[in-house]
């Protein structure tokens, strides 16, 4: 599967955005979808995962309450929606796609096989 994130842009502190990830192939609902972030110095945080139905999710603490990810399966689309945005979430968001294994972790990066190439996140403060 092929993976397109967009929707990063500049934003104020308290503002919001929407991160949009497109999967190509025929297979999306086999995926669990998460959203992870990379800051320069920093490691690949996880942010948000959503499982192959949409019917649970799971947050990073940083995040929870201010982020919401959600997915379309009929467009092979999945979203981050991002209110009351921080300076300290700017970084660079990536979606992924993994196969949701017996033993998959939704917050471990290593456990997802493909990656879109990631949209830009900047907040000022």
């Amino acid at each position: 599967v092929q993976l397109q994130a967009s929707g990063g842009g500049l934003v104020q502190a308290g503002g919001s955005l929407r991160l949009s990830c497109a999967a190509s192939g025929r297979t999306f609902t086999s995926y669990v979808m998460g959203w992870f972030r990379q800051s320069p110095g920093k490691e690949r945080e996880f942010v948000s995962a959503i499982m192959r139905s949409g019917g649970s999710t799971f947050y990073a603490d940083s995040v929870k309450g201010r982020f919401t990810v959600s997915r379309d399966n009929a467009k092979n689309m999945v979203y981050l929606q991002m209110n009351s945005l921080k300076p300290e979430d700017t970084a660079v968001y990536y979606c992924a796609a993994g196969n949701g294994r017996i033993g998959f972790n939704p917050r471990n990066y290593e456990n997802y096989d493909f990656w879109g190439q990631g949209t830009e996140v900047t907040v000022s403060s």
